[in-house]
């Protein structure tokens, strides 16, 4: 069998072996530790979830992580003890950054779960034989780590003609698989033969290195009559990539950017074979490995099968680490391992070996030359790549040149910085573009994502928008329809029509021309302040387009005369509207426990002015003359409103006075200038006295409670309070002679603000609202919300026993 053809791969290279170090002892056991770390992602894919709380008792076997994706795996116990703790530990990376674990401290008894063996495997379904292994949490112990049950279920997708079982071990030092065939041949076999009955494939191969005959003649006893090929071929590295190893085993080349499986192919190592066999036949899940522990600062060079979790330094202090003469720690071999920065770490499933060299044993490199394009590097790559093209197009940032030089095609053997005369860790430049790429990608994809979802939500705005435009063109339709049959039933529905055209029109013009006072006013303002050219033209452009709008609405208004009548009623409506609005004003005033007497007269007065217009509109004057008579009104109500809130500055500036002044002026002209209604009966002449009266003493009050509250002199406020009992003689005066009864007054005391209790209410109203503000927060914590009502009850607490002590 082993005079097969075998074929050759481009490149490769011969670096010293050294597995004699550790080749020739038995695998053993070291004692179990006292504490293991656990981390969560030991394998290609997304990290396991903790099924397991501390203070759990946990069984050697039993679960407790579960697998969180299709590429993921579930994590068991190694032995039994207690899980003491769950969270950021030291994990075997480069970087030494921390990493999710689970903490099992040991009790000693390393106590099994129940196992349930399935020698009867034969008699499974595929489906319920690859969960089967999905449950035992295999990942391929070769190195990469990925989780065993996505491999297989490939063969659902393609047909699996060829399985290659890996057993090259082509890195040096590394000899974890060399002693595992050896001793364990059967159980290597054992698993080949469940993956052929997942698989049914017509061809097996077992590939080795001719570095390694005793494992090849352990594989041949344990195969016996099996139709298995053991294919033994010259030592190389790296032979033992995946691409690599088909390619020597059956000639075929895997195209770039494919997987074996695209080309009938299936590759596994001779350790996943062997902990398939436990999972299944024995029914173990993957709690250990075996792992080489060599180099020169060892003395004891060895294998070991070791519970996953155990921390480094136990192992190396096991197989005798001399700490004087180690100079670094590499998990992996010296080609494709990576220097760990701290032995506080612990063994996880893709470690198959710690190397702990001496200085002169694995000396460091010396610093990088630039390249002198020797070719070197491209003649031993194995995916016959160029590796100083891709070093420049990395160093450049040239990503599209990296991917059309198909770089994910690099298995960053490191054959190419081991050769390299300059050398240039070219490997790390190659990793650190591979993740700047993958990057680069995952953002695109949610860029195009977010794009396709932004393109979807505005072809359902647009199809919104046109059944709404279809709905509208259906009403239009249906409008005009029922428009011509009411034209045919009834000729005034036109006149009607007209009239509600010529009634918007009017008002847009009134609109318009309000508009432009308003701008021209505000221009008017900002010229006095600041007197430039540019502002008179301004101004002049603002008061031609002013002048313009009221001619269009002059003469537009004996057009829309008919419809004065609806005006005036809509205006009547407003005011019992705004009329209305201040009586709940004034009655929410008279409720509170200190009114502002000020506000409270100012919402009065306000509130008999509007009264008075609205008597004034429904008497039986023509429409021009109400309607100039109610804008004469309304004006002098802004005026007195502006010369109110002057009277109560304290300290006027001239500016001010001159103002103050000025409105009093217009208000005396628009008095005088009312229009006459000599038509009008006497009770509307009565009202405006009676309107007057009730002005003046409001007035008089506030000036005489401005002066109070300025603390004014006896002999200042003798003449104020002189002047209001005038104010409420001339008031009762106009009241008689307007026919309307009396109203009863009845005086009473007003009572100080009790600003204590003010105070304590205040509290109750924010504890209320901070606690109903968390309670709808879904982010509150428990004792955020406790404190909250805490605090609610204390102020509530604190205002009933003020209340109850001053309820005298």
């Amino acid at each position: 069998m082993s005079a097969e053809k075998i074929w050759d791969i481009h490149g490769g290279i011969h670096p010293a072996e050294r597995k004699e170090l550790s080749n020739g002892t038995p695998i053993e056991h070291p004692p179990l530790p006292a504490r293991l770390t656990l981390p969560l992602s030991q394998h290609i894919g997304s990290p396991a979830r903790p099924c397991v709380a501390v203070g759990d008792r946990v069984l050697k076997g039993q679960k407790i992580a579960d697998a969180t994706s299709v590429i993921s795996a579930p994590l068991h116990a190694p032995t039994s003890g207690t899980v003491s703790f769950i969270g950021p530990q030291p994990f075997p990376h480069p970087s030494g950054m921390l990493a999710p674990a689970i903490v099992i401290d040991s009790d000693g008894r390393d106590e099994w779960i129940e196992l349930t063996p399935r020698p009867d495997y034969r008699e499974m379904e595929p489906e319920e034989l690859v969960a089967l292994i999905r449950e035992g949490g295999l990942n391929g112990l070769g190195g990469a780590g990925f989780p065993t049950a996505v491999k297989l279920a490939t063969q659902s997708r393609h047909h699996i003609d060829t399985l290659i079982i890996n057993g090259t071990e082509c890195e040096p030092y590394i000899t974890a698989d060399d002693r595992l065939m050896r001793e364990r041949a059967a159980a290597v076999v054992s698993g080949i033969e469940v993956f052929v009955h997942l698989l049914t494939p017509e061809r097996i191969y077992i590939g080795l290195e001719d570095n390694k005959p005793e494992a090849a003649q352990a594989l041949r006893d344990a195969i016996g009559d099996r139709p298995y090929s053991v294919r033994v071929f010259p030592t190389k590295y790296p032979s033992g990539g995946e691409k690599q190893l088909i390619q020597i085993l059956t000639g075929v080349e895997v195209p770039s950017g494919k997987l074996p499986a695209d080309v009938g192919v299936l590759c596994q190592n001779v350790g996943t074979c062997a902990a398939v066999h436990d999972a299944v036949v024995l029914g173990k899940p993957l709690i250990s490995r075996i792992t080489t522990l060599t180099g020169e600062a060892l003395e004891r060079p060895m294998n070991v099968e070791a519970l996953f979790g155990t921390p480094v330094s136990e192992l190396l202090a096991y197989a005798g680490l001399r700490p004087e003469r180690i100079d670094r720690l590499i998990m992996g071999g010296p080609m494709m391992g990576f220097t760990l920065p701290a032995l506080e770490v612990p063994l996880i499933k893709t470690a198959n070996c710690l190397l702990a060299p001496t200085a002169e044993e694995l000396p460091a490199p010396p610093p990088a030359m630039p390249c002198i394009r020797c070719g070197a590097c491209e003649d031993v790559c194995p995916a016959r790549l160029l590796p100083q093209q891709l070093h420049f197009f990395a160093l450049g940032k040239d990503f599209e040149q990296i991917k059309a030089h198909n770089l994910f095609d690099c298995i960053e053997c490191g054959a190419c910085a081991y050769v390299c005369p300059s050398t240039i860790p070219l490997v790390q430049y190659y990793r650190v573009a591979k993740a700047e790429i993958r990057e680069m990608e995952q953002k695109a994809v949610k860029a195009d994502y977010s794009k396709q979802r932004f393109e979807q939500r505005q072809e359902r705005l647009r199809r919104a928008e046109e059944l709404k435009e279809a709905e509208r063109k259906a009403r239009a339709e249906r409008a005009a329809r029922a428009k011509a049959a009411q034209a045919d039933v009834s000729p005034a529905a036109a006149a009607s029509e007209a009239k509600v055209t010529q009634d918007d029109g009017l008002k847009r013009l009134k609109i318009e021309a309000s508009m432009a006072q308003v701008a021209l006013k505000k221009a008017e303002k900002q010229l006095a302040a600041h007197e430039t050219p540019e502002l008179e033209a301004q101004v002049a452009e603002l008061r031609n387009a002013a002048a313009a709008a009221q001619q269009a609405l002059e003469a537009a208004a004996p057009a829309a005369a008919p419809s004065v009548k609806p005006a005036v009623e809509d205006s009547a409506k407003k005011a019992k509207i705004e009329a209305a609005m201040l009586r709940a004003q004034i009655r929410k005033l008279e409720k509170a426990e200190a009114p502002d007497a000020t506000e409270l007269e100012a919402l009065r007065t306000q509130l008999a002015t509007l009264e008075a217009g609205a008597a004034a509109s429904q008497a039986p004057t023509s429409a021009v003359d109400s309607e100039a008579a109610k804008k004469a009104k309304i004006e002098a109500a802004m005026l007195r409103a502006q010369i109110r809130k002057a009277e109560k500055i304290d300290n006027p500036d001239p500016e001010q006075v001159a103002e103050l002044t000025q409105w009093r002026a217009q208000l005396s002209a628009l008095e005088q200038a009312r229009p006459a209604t000599p038509d009008a009966p006497a009770k509307p002449a009565l009202s405006d006295a009676l309107k007057a009266a009730k002005i003046e003493l409001a007035t008089r009050r506030a000036e005489l409670k401005k002066a109070e509250k300025a603390g004014a002199e006896e002999a200042e406020l003798a003449p104020l309070r002189e002047a209001l009992a005038m104010a409420e003689q001339a008031l009762h005066a106009a009241e008689a002679e307007s026919g309307k009864p009396v109203p009863e007054r009845v005086r009473v005391e007003k009572q100080p603000v009790d600003e204590r209790r003010r105070a304590l209410k205040t509290e109750v109203a924010f504890a209320r609202a901070d606690l109903r503000k968390l309670e709808r927060d879904e982010t509150a914590s428990e004792a955020q919300l406790d404190e909250a009502r805490r605090r609610l009850a204390e102020a509530e607490r604190q205002l009933q026993a003020y209340q109850t002590d001053n309820a005298g």
